[in-house]
C-alpha cells in the first residue's frame, strides 16, 4: 500500500513536467487498455513483422506482448513500430537451457490465461467464437513454419482465420490484426470487466511519465528523499 501511495504521489509530481496534451492522451489510452488479451510471438525471425505486430497490439489496446526466443532473437524495429514498443510491456523468454515455449505457456496458465494457438485443423474455432470467461493469450509462430507443434499441443484451444484463395497463410501482423479485431470487438460488447484496475493505471501512468520526463531518475531520487523524510 505504501508503494502505491508513493507511486500515485510521484506520478502526480511528474505530471508537472508532462504536457497537457500528452496527459490527456495517456488518460484516453488507459481508459481503453486491457490485460484481458495478450499476444505471444514464438521465434519470429523477421523483425519488421514482429514490430508491425507490436504496433497493431498497441492500436488495439493491448498492454502485454510475450516473446519466445528459442532460436531467433527479436529486435524491435523502431521504423515499423513508430514508437509503439515504448508503451507496451514486452516479456522475453530466452533461457538457453530450457524450452522457452514451455516456460512461457506454463507462466501464462499460472497467471490464469487460456492459451490459444493458431492452426488450420478442423477443431480450430473462429476468433470471434473464443470464450472470454478467462484472459486470452494468443500464440503466433514464425513466418516460415508457423506455430510449433509443441505450442499447438499445449494450447487450450486453437483458432483459424478463414481463407478463400490459393494461398493458405496470412502475414503474421495481418493474422494478429484480423484476430484482434474480432476478439476486441466481442470483448468490448461483453459484460466482462476487461479494463485496467486503478493500481494498474497508476503503475502505467508512472512508467510512461518516467519515460517522458525522468529518464535518468533524478527527479525520482529527489522526490523519494523528500517523501521518506515526510513519512518519518
Amino acid at each position: 500500500m505504501m508503494d502505491m501511495k508513493f507511486d500515485e504521489a510521484f506520478a502526480e509530481h511528474l505530471g508537472q513536467f508532462v504536457t497537457e496534451n500528452k496527459k490527456v492522451k495517456i488518460e484516453e489510452v488507459l481508459a481503453m487498455r486491457t490485460r484481458q488479451v495478450a499476444i505471444v510471438l514464438e521465434d519470429i525471425y523477421q523483425s519488421q513483422n514482429a514490430s508491425a505486430t507490436l504496433r497493431t497490439a498497441d492500436c488495439m489496446g493491448l498492454q502485454d506482448i510475450y516473446v519466445v526466443e528459442n532460436y531467433n532473437e527479436y529486435e524491435v524495429n523502431p521504423d515499423v513500430t513508430t514508437g509503439a514498443s515504448k508503451w507496451l510491456d514486452i516479456h522475453r523468454y530466452n533461457d538457453e537451457e530450457q524450452d522457452n515455449t514451455v516456460l512461457c505457456i506454463e507462466d501464462l496458465k499460472a497467471k490464469g490465461f487460456r492459451v490459444v494457438g493458431t492452426s488450420l485443423s478442423a477443431e480450430s474455432v473462429h476468433p470471434a467464437d473464443l470464450p472470454l470467461d478467462k484472459p486470452l493469450a494468443l500464440l503466433f509462430g514464425n513466418e516460415r513454419f508457423g506455430l510449433s507443434g509443441l505450442a499447438q499441443e499445449r494450447a487450450d484451444l486453437n483458432i483459424k482465420i478463414p481463407m478463400y484463395g490459393f494461398t493458405q497463410s496470412f502475414n503474421i501482423s495481418v493474422s494478429v490484426a484480423i484476430s484482434l479485431t474480432h476478439i476486441i470487438r466481442t470483448l468490448h460488447q461483453s459484460e466482462i470487466d476487461w479494463k485496467l484496475s486503478k493500481a494498474e493505471k497508476i503503475e502505467l501512468t508512472l512508467k510512461w511519465f518516467r519515460r517522458i520526463a525522468d529518464k535518468r531518475g533524478l527527479l525520482e531520487k529527489k522526490f523519494r528523499e523528500e517523501w521518506e523524510k515526510k513519512q518519518g
